[in-house]
Parts: structure tokens; sequence; C-alpha cells
């Protein structure tokens, strides 16, 4: 059976031991800081509704990443709603398991002002888009338009009906049957 729990490698934690051990004796040895990385954009979209709406049977030997919840793989942990895992992803502990410090890089002065420059370029041709795409004079015209069609067409309709009818009503009277009866046809006008 494949247990569910996490093994730990005893000759690594021995090793950790050993040198923690050792820097406890010499005490005039430099302390070690690890170099992270600074802080930067996720290059990948978070999932958070794969799962959505789905029913899962948990049972003991459920491992933890199909459990109900959202599963960390770096952390090794599991977090019940979303809004908590994306607490989670956004935090400390996580940024320092990918090996991250929580520093951002600082911007120099022509990075923010390239920056600026796109987004006054992306809101400028957003705004033209949107000035092509609702021009009132032409939209209101179209609908115009449209709407003439639609009468001419519901009236064509009720010619053609009204034709129909006619001559299923004349289909159906024997003409000498109508002139000897004095009329020309039942109903039909008026």
């Amino acid at each position: 059976m494949t247990g569910y729990r996490r093994t730990w490698d005893k000759e690594e934690y021995e090793k950790k031991a050993s040198e923690r051990i050792y820097a406890e004796e010499n005490p005039g040895l430099p302390e070690i800081k690890v170099k992270r990385e600074l802080l930067r954009a996720r290059d990948h979209k978070v999932d958070l509704d794969s799962r959505l709406g789905k029913t899962i049977v948990v049972t003991k030997e459920t491992p933890s990443a199909l459990q109900g919840g959202y599963y960390c793989n770096v952390c090794d942990c599991v977090v019940k709603d979303s809004i908590n895992y994306l607490d989670h992803i956004n935090g400390k502990k996580h940024q320092r398991n990918l090996g991250m410090s929580m520093k951002v890089e600082r911007s120099t002065l022509d990075q923010v002002r390239s920056r600026f420059d796109k987004n006054k370029r992306k809101n400028e041709e957003a705004q033209k888009n949107l000035a092509e795409d609702y021009d009132l004079e032409v939209r209101a015209m179209e609908r115009q338009e449209e709407e003439e069609k639609q009468r001419q067409s519901k009236k064509q309709r009720r010619k053609e009906r009204k034709k129909a009818e006619e001559e299923a009503a004349s289909a159906d009277i024997d003409p000498e049957m109508a002139a000897v009866m004095g009329f020309g046809g039942f109903g039909g006008g008026k």
C-alpha cells in the first residue's frame, strides 16, 4: 500500500543537523544568507474554476491533491476556498518556497515613461475603436432601414395570407349554385 504521508530524507536532515552543530561550535564563521530572486509577475493563469461545481467523494485514502479545496503542490497544502488560495499563493511562505523574496525590482525612469507611453497609446486606440463602433447617426439610420424592411415584409405576408384565404373560399363554392342563390360568395368582402 502506498501511503499518502510524507516521507523524510534522513540523510539530508542529518547533513543539515551536522552543519548547524558545526556552526554553533564555531561562532566566528559568517552566516550564509540565501540570495533569493526578486518578486516577479506570474507567467501562468491561476486555475480557480476548473473543478467548480464538481462533486467528489473524499475518503481517508484520497490524496490531498484530489480532496475538496485547492491544492498547492509547491507547499503541499490544501486550502478550502478560492480567496484563501489566492492569499496563500501571493503570501510570503509560498513565495519563499518558490525561491523569491517579497522585494520588488525598482523601476527606472525610462521604464516608467515607456509604460506611460504604452498605456497612452492603448487608451487612444480604445477611444478610436469606441468612436468607430458607436457612431450614433449611422446606427440610427441602420435601425430605421431595418424597421422599414420589417414593416414591408409584414405587409407582404398579410397580402399573401388574404389572397390565399380568398382563393380557398372561392374554390369551395360552385359558381352555378352561387348564381342560383343570388349571391357571389359567402363573406370575404365588405
